[in-house]
């Protein structure tokens, strides 16, 4: 009995050890992607994200630029960065922006440390292929657009390095107007704390134990706006 229970042992760790080396390979092998139309799509690793352009570094090694204008999505570090229409300087323009929660009601974020530099392409390269897997349904553009400012711009010409402006998030629900700027880095103020109230009474509607929530809610941060986001979503699917 001692010895066939070392034997059963002996293989419970040898398929532990198959399944840990499975693991490794198959998170070596996930791969970011461009996503340019519904099942159109080219994979490598992304460089970096200015969320006017993205630059992704092909299987060949060589680099590819994409603008926000000319594609629906990138996947990065499994995040999802939607292009949207917004409104910068009073032109109407596509920026990324990162997916926080998607639902019935969507929460986005835009700016702080994802804005990186990265190598530019000599030569942009786009090498479609089809059959996108996962989740990767894009969102209709907004009426009107939003201004927005971004902090830590720079010409690529320009040797200085880019600083991260401040993170600005987004709430949006279809059917009811525009994205709405939700405030939440613009100092710790009685003021700030309405504006944030209003939209998301706004934009949470048909739940009143949510909506007593919020009323009775007197400081507002990102972590609990997409905790009554998600708990929305969660109730309205």
């Amino acid at each position: 009995k001692g010895a066939i229970k070392k034997q059963i042992m002996k293989r419970i760790k040898t398929l532990a050890l198959l399944l840990s080396l499975l693991m490794i390979v198959f998170a070596a092998q996930a791969q970011d992607a461009v996503v340019i139309s519904d099942g159109n799509f080219v994979r490598g690793t992304i460089q970096g994200t200015d969320f006017s352009t993205v630059i992704l570094k092909n299987e060949d090694e060589t680099l590819s630029q994409f603008k926000a204008k000319d594609i629906k999505e990138f996947l990065w570090n499994g995040e999802t960065y939607i292009s949207k229409p917004i409104v910068v300087k009073k032109r109407m323009e596509h920026r990324f922006f990162q997916v926080i929660e998607r639902g019935t009601v969507n929460l986005y974020s835009i700016g702080g440390s994802a804005a990186v530099d990265a190598p530019q392409p000599k030569r942009a390269r786009i090498r479609p292929s089809v059959g996108i897997g996962g989740g990767t349904g894009g969102f209709g553009g907004i009426g009107g657009g939003v201004g927005i400012s971004l902090g830590g711009g720079r010409n690529r010409e320009d040797n200085q390095p880019r600083q991260a402006g401040p993170t600005a998030y987004f709430l949006e629900r279809f059917g009811t107007g525009p994205m709405v700027e939700i405030p939440v880095n613009s100092g710790n103020s009685d003021n700030k704390n309405q504006l944030i109230k209003n939209a998301l009474l706004q934009k949470l509607t048909n739940d009143e134990d949510l909506t007593e929530r919020i009323k009775a809610t007197e400081t507002f941060d990102a972590k609990l706006i997409k905790a009554f986001v998600a708990a929305y979503n969660e109730m309205h699917k």
